[in-house]
């Protein structure tokens, strides 16, 4: 910092400025900072800011917040995918500090004889102030300084036109003694780095057909595969991910329910990366060649959706570079390479890379492989376990990867400790799976969520209520209400959602003591009747489709800075509302927790919170169902969970226009069916 006035405690700043704070293009930005000086004289501060291009973005003015506490705020709104640089001034105001004193002096009673001095600075910040107002501008410039100097006029009529320039000399104001504080960054994406629905399919299991005793299994291909694009896309899901697509190693191949002995037509786990036909770079040749896979993101971007990649790097013992880079692994005491572990878990079927025996031909190694699905059309990564590999590595790799290709996401999936989880953040992960499937209760949702939120300048968090590895306890035992109850949660207080194929089938038995899948497709095919599930009513599909309409179509649910939560009387029930002052739009949820009872809740709505005045009466529409209600801040919810367990409110003034409505026949399927899937 360089200048006279102290500049603290700035914002947005990630640990202390050694990595840069995120945000994504249109996104609005809240920067904030502590600023001070001696005296009774006024103190203006502004954000200066600068584009990846290096330009300069318009002059931002920073306005006071609550008073006593000298922070100040302003927002910006970055619009273009980059390193953007900004740094908060602070400076010496003469135009409001003459405002100020000018206004008190005239109402205590004082004339023009004892304003003299005050009436020539006046004259002087004016004229100071020439250059820098638009020329249209100047002629009330000019007019304010001949009555400043009017002798003959009364003193309210001297001063009145140059206090009346207020508004103007706000926006551009004459500043002295200026200040420069430190300049700090923010890496800001594309709008899929925040706002995106996912879903994941194994494309082995789309067309595949199980051994019979007179047949092996016959695996599905990208061919097949793609038959299932529309489907997801008529789900409203924007991001299609696929588990790895590499050749599977056989030695120690896993069988069923992950069996240590794999029978001749088991397809082992596509985690168990590389054998004899290729590694990372190759694709298992039961799924078609590299043509097909071309042909299936393409045809992917045709319906709407973007194929994500997993990225794991880990190595069947099969693996070339187990053979062509032994030095790349742990050597055990016996001479053996050392295979995954997580106590008691094993994994026989996976070498983990050890990143300290060196790291410089392992790095140069996995930034080729990222590059070379970048080049095939890949532009997003799930990450598996990036909790197991050195931090650094990531932040590497990342800034190497982005620096080329500034629009490749990676969404971290590490279900570890906090600080670790924050930390993959803080290094150039785009997105962090998150605690939210262990988050089944009211309280423990908003408090999870409000942490979130505190970390919003670097960590994004996709919420999903189940994926191949995790089944919780809620959704084998809570009934397909609970399948309603966790997707609005996912896709309503999140950004970024997703869920695993058979979700929206009610799947819920586990593997006994496991909080996993029976049967899990991890391990074997797993073809399912799509289309005959949703013709029979037994599919959660069309919910799962107007929960990504409403997400569409109200741009409050796009951001996560703006999640508020409201207080509700009954624990079984949680209120949440997001707003987006650009626009307008307003969305309140309100939604249940228990799956089996009726539950009824009284709310007590944080109005400025939804850009009303506490005494404001306004209409919602529910986008569930298309029913509307006048509402309050009090107001009596009855959530029932066969037939109701959320309210997803749009709100808008008894005036206004009524919106569209994305709820639809089927997208409340009757109980009778749910219960009969649930029980089938």
């Amino acid at each position: 910092m360089s200048g006279r006035f102290p500049i603290e405690d700035v914002s947005p700043v990630v640990s202390c400025g050694r990595y840069p704070a995120r945000a994504v293009v249109g996104e609005v930005v809240p920067v904030s900072a502590v600023a001070y000086r001696e005296g009774h004289d006024a103190l203006g501060c502004n954000v200066v800011w600068l584009g990846p291009d290096g330009l300069a973005r318009p002059f931002t003015r920073m306005r006071p917040g609550e008073p006593g506490l000298d922070r100040w705020h302003a927002t910006i709104v970055p619009d273009a995918v980059g390193d953007w640089i900004f740094t908060v001034e602070a400076f010496s105001d003469p135009y409001l500090t003459w405002h100020n004193a000018v206004t008190k002096k005239i109402a205590a009673g004082q004339g023009p004889t004892e304003l003299a001095n005050d009436l020539a600075e006046g004259v002087r910040v004016l004229r100071a102030a020439a250059d820098l107002v638009p020329a249209a501008e100047r002629a009330s410039l000019d007019a304010a300084v001949r009555a400043l100097g009017g002798t003959a006029l009364p003193l309210p009529q001297r001063v009145a036109p140059a206090l009346a320039l207020a508004d103007l000399l706000w926006a551009y104001p004459v500043r002295e003694l200026v200040t420069t504080g430190e300049k700090y960054r923010i890496w800001v994406d594309r709008e899929r780095a925040l706002f995106s629905a996912w879903y994941e399919f194994f494309p082995r299991s789309e067309g595949a057909i199980p051994a019979t005793v007179d047949a092996p299994a016959r695996s599905g291909t990208f061919a097949t595969a793609t038959q299932r694009l529309p489907g997801v896309a008529a789900m409203g899901f924007d991001v299609l991910y696929l588990p790895p697509i590499h050749p599977i190693g056989r030695v120690n191949r896993k069988g069923p329910n992950n069996t240590l002995v794999a029978g001749p037509d088991d397809v082992g786990s596509p985690w168990a990366i590389g054998a004899a036909e290729g590694g990372h770079d190759t694709i298992h040749p039961d799924l078609g060649t590299p043509q097909d896979f071309r042909d299936f993101v393409a045809a992917a971007a045709e319906h709407g959706l973007e194929v994500a990649m997993d990225l794991a790097l880990q190595c069947a013992p099969d693996h070339p570079w187990v053979t062509e880079h032994p030095e790349w692994f742990t050597t055990r005491a016996d001479g053996s390479i050392a295979y995954a572990e997580n106590p008691p878990k094993k994994y026989q079927d996976i070498y983990p890379v050890n990143f300290d025996n060196d790291p410089e031909g392992i790095r140069a190694e996995v930034l080729r492989v990222v590059r070379h699905w970048v080049g095939e059309g890949v532009k997003i990564f799930r990450v598996d376990n990036p909790h197991t590999k050195p931090v650094d590595f990531w932040h590497w790799l990342i800034g190497e990867v982005k620096r080329v290709d500034p629009d490749v996401l990676f969404l971290a999936e590490a279900f570890t400790r906090p600080a670790m989880m924050h930390g993959l953040a803080k290094v150039g992960f785009t997105q962090s799976y998150t605690y939210f499937t262990w988050r089944t209760s009211a309280a423990q949702m908003r408090e999870y969520c409000e942490e979130l939120v505190a970390a919003a300048d670097y960590m994004r968090p996709n919420f999903w209520p189940n994926t191949p590895d995790i089944l919780h306890a809620s959704l084998q035992h809570g009934g397909p209400p609970m399948f309603k109850i966790r997707a609005v949660l996912a896709a309503l207080l999140s950004p970024s959602w997703g869920m695993y194929a058979g979700f929206e089938l009610f799947e819920h038995v586990a593997r006994p003591g496991a909080e996993e899948y029976i049967d899990n497709e991890k391990y074997e095919l797993r073809p399912r009747d799509w289309a005959g599930a949703l013709a029979q009513g037994r599919s959660l599909a069309p919910f799962i489709a107007t929960l990504n309409q409403v997400r569409r179509e109200n741009p409050a649910l796009h951001r996560l800075r703006n999640l508020v939560f409201h207080d509700i009387d009954n624990p079984a029930l949680i209120c949440w509302s997001k707003h987006d002052p650009t626009t307008g739009n307003t969305v309140l949820v309100i939604c249940s927790f228990d799956s089996h009872t009726v539950q009824w809740g009284n709310t007590t709505l944080d109005m400025p919170a939804l850009g009303l005045d506490w005494h404001d009466r306004f209409t919602v529409h529910d986008a569930l169902t298309g029913a509307a209600y006048d509402w309050g801040q009090r107001n009596a919810v009855r959530l029932d969970p066969y037939l109701q367990p959320a309210h997803v409110l749009v709100l808008r003034r008894p005036d206004a226009p009524a919106p569209a409505t994305a709820a639809t026949a089927s997208g409340t399927a009757s109980a009778t069916k749910d219960d009969a899937r649930w029980t089938s």
